[in-house]
């Protein structure tokens, strides 16, 4: 799948997918003070491949997506890798605390995860960012993702 991220002037970013089959959907991206949500999703999703918002998208499309264990444990990793860039920085035991500490809150299981995956995770955002930010309003930025099986 092609994952096209597109820089709008105002407060949303845009995303279209393009599905292997050739079909595409269109995302609103709130901008977020870094790279989008979704870009997010990519960072995360593409290192620790496993199923998530943009490997059901490739599958299914959001309307047609169901809450299941592995989606939710990676949402809620998205948010605490976006609140540990907000914040600042934090240690790689502090990040898993809090990722663990927002699956509990919200009734699911954590995925184990440990420093060398949240470091590739940062790697990736920081390396997204870089480029992201290099981009003027109306320039995308393309990326091949891979859903996870």
């Amino acid at each position: 799948m092609q994952l096209v991220f597109t820089k709008r002037a105002g407060k949303m970013d845009e995303l279209v997918a393009i599905r292997p089959d050739g079909s595409r959907e269109r995302i609103d991206c709130p901008k977020q003070g870094m790279i989008p949500h979704e870009m997010v999703h990519y960072a995360v999703e593409s290192v620790l491949a496993s199923r998530g918002f943009l490997s059901k998208l490739g599958d299914e499309g959001p309307r047609a997506m169901s809450r299941e264990a592995a989606a939710e444990a990676i949402e809620r990793l998205v948010e605490t890798m976006q609140a540990a860039v907000w914040s600042g920085g934090a240690g790689a035991e502090e990040i898993v605390a809090l990722y663990e500490l927002g699956c509990e809150a919200r009734g699911h299981a954590a995925l184990p995860i440990g420093a060398e995956q949240l470091d590739a995770i940062r790697a990736e955002m920081n390396a997204l960012a870089a480029r992201w930010n290099a981009l003027s309003v109306g320039e995308s930025l393309t990326l091949a993702f891979e859903a996870a099986a």
